[in-house]
């Protein structure tokens, strides 16, 4: 057992190192000013990797409508699913099962085939619709599955009978989701909110078909730079995202963990 039991630990360990060593290998680098990565002799300790992401220019752009179309898809999934999500968990069987299986379709789905369905969307229903807006839109859909398998188990964890009592007490059916439902929802919506947005700030494929010309998010960026040799920069430009990202889900866990712990003392005193 106790064989197993250290097989085991070090499985973990290999996983996790192998998931997280290219990571810090990455933000170690940032602060290099080699051009290449793998010369640990040629290791020079700098900030200007750093210096020259907040002045080039094209990149910032490019951060801008990254976070522009992440933060307004996100925001819009996570309304449309928690929403959804309350409307699927109380419609009867056997719609509640037949929904529930085609809101997984596009997570299953493959990205290309999700990615030429959008593109051929637009083209043929909206006159060939790019930039922006088809972007939030195409954004907003393949994340909004993720918010509602999101919110769905935190709906499982509360009293049913909420909704009723609430109607019961004289709260119409919009007014009852808002000041009774949804306050009981908040660590998924949470969870739904970060991530839908780390969805959209990681698409490529999507966001590659359907961007039109002129417009560059990070991912097309990093793509296009790839035929004439990656810029350096884009290791700093990593390094934040990826540190931004670690901070709010800590953010998170603190959260849900004082949530828990008032619950918890609130109901000891009762």
């Amino acid at each position: 057992m106790k064989k197993v039991y250290l097989l085991g630990k070090i499985f973990i360990g290999l996983m996790l190192a192998v998931m997280y060593l290219p990571i810090v290998i990455l933000i170690v680098f940032s602060f290099s000013g080699s051009s290449g990565i793998g010369a640990w002799s040629n290791f020079d300790f700098t900030f200007d990797l750093y210096g020259n992401l907040f002045t080039n220019d094209q990149i910032m752009t490019a951060f801008g409508n990254t976070f522009l179309i992440a933060g307004i898809s996100s925001v819009l999934a996570t309304f449309i699913g928690t929403v959804s999500a309350v409307g699927i968990y109380y419609l009867h069987r056997p719609f509640k099962g037949i929904v529930s299986a085609i809101n997984r379709i596009t997570v299953v789905n493959a990205d290309i085939v999700t990615a030429v369905a959008f593109m051929v969307f637009f083209i043929v229903c909206l006159n060939y619709l790019d930039g922006y807006v088809a972007l939030v839109i195409a954004h907003t859909m393949i994340c909004t599955p993720y918010v509602i398998l999101s919110v769905m188990p935190r709906l499982s964890q509360i009293n049913p009978n909420l909704y009723e009592a609430g109607r019961d007490l004289g709260a119409g059916p919009i007014r009852t989701l808002f000041t009774v439902m949804l306050p009981q929802l908040v660590p998924g919506i949470i969870s739904g909110f970060v991530m839908a947005f780390t969805l959209s700030l990681d698409d490529f494929v999507i966001t590659l078909f359907n961007k039109g010309s002129g417009l560059e998010t990070i991912s097309t960026l990093i793509y296009s730079s790839t035929k004439h040799g990656i810029d350096p920069t884009f290791r700093a430009l990593s390094t934040i995202i990826f540190i931004g990202i670690l901070a709010v889900l800590i953010g998170i866990n603190v959260y849900s963990a004082s949530r828990r712990k008032k619950a918890l003392l609130v109901g000891g005193k009762a």
